[in-house]
């Protein structure tokens, strides 16, 4: 069973007690957000494969990497770094502090066990297509040597994550919007060349229709890159969260709505209130992530 923890909060940069106490205990309570079930995922050395974790800030969580890699359990770091102006990543750490720390764990742990994401590609008055290459090529530069993979997609503006993006647009003074398929495939091919030039293929998630030469299909729980991250196989089914979708099965261990970097466009997160209180309310020792 590969376990992700996780593309609904960021557990490295805000759970790392809760985590390091769950790991220690062997198992973990999870809310099916969606059939309002509670089930338990075994967090054992027997019974997990790898670990694919996702992160803007994975400083925090040094100590639980190490663990992790004590016990003999391959990991991959899924780490977005976007350098986005603050009105749209309002409280992110700085790019820079974040490209260090993956050449620190690429050194650590070795190039495998590190994904790059400029995930989503937001385009609003602050981010047109300009920016995205220019800023692209900045972090693809210093992030030379750190990661192999760069996994990009466009913004899917859901309904909550268009809520946030209108009302502070408004307040902001800028504005954000949605362009045409053919614009979306003309950047991705400029960034999958910028990528090639650093050492990097650029893939896409869940967005078949705007794939262009130099760049693949990305999955992100990928059982093989964790096969080489551990030097053994590492086997899972196919099992895709959504079209197109090429991801291996996989077991997520956090909650929505918990998450408080604040990021406009996020998915995970309906209200950065509720999110903020959910941290505070937050109990480590507790088997649920969010009781």
């Amino acid at each position: 069973m590969i376990v992700s923890a996780s593309y609904r909060t960021d557990i490295p940069a805000f759970y790392g007690a809760w985590f390091a106490q769950r790991l220690e205990a062997g198992f973990c309570r999870v809310h099916n957000p969606y059939g309002g079930q509670t089930y338990e995922v075994a967090l054992t050395v027997e019974a997990v494969d790898g670990f694919v974790f996702w992160t803007r800030n994975a400083s925090p969580f040094l100590p639980q990497l190490a663990e992790v890699q004590r016990r003999g359990t391959p990991f991959v770091v899924q780490y977005s770094v976007l350098d986005y102006p603050r009105l749209l990543d309002p409280s992110v750490p700085p790019a820079a502090d974040q490209v260090r720390l993956m050449h620190r764990l690429a050194a650590d742990y070795g190039r495998d066990a590190v994904v790059w994401r400029y995930d989503p590609v937001v385009f609003s008055s602050l981010t047109e297509s300009r920016h995205h290459v220019a800023s692209f090529g900045r972090l693809a530069r210093a992030l030379n040597g750190a990661t192999d993979e760069v996994v990009i997609s466009f913004v899917n503006p859901y309904r909550k994550a268009r809520r946030r993006l209108d009302q502070v647009a408004q307040g902001g003074g800028f504005s954000w919007f949605d362009p045409d398929a053919g614009e979306k495939r003309r950047l991705a091919a400029e960034l999958a060349a910028i990528a090639a030039d650093h050492g990097m293929r650029l893939t896409l998630c869940s967005q078949a229709e705007l794939l262009v030469p130099g760049a693949g299909a990305a999955r992100c729980i990928d059982a093989e890159r964790l096969a080489r991250v551990a030097g053994r196989p590492i086997r899972a089914p196919r099992k895709g969260n959504r079209p197109d979708c090429l991801c291996h099965q996989s077991r997520d261990i956090g909650a929505y709505d918990s998450c408080p970097h604040g990021c406009l466009y996020c998915y995970g997160v309906a209200s950065q209130q509720r999110a903020v209180a959910r941290l505070r309310s937050h109990d480590p020792g507790a088997a649920e992530l969010i009781s």
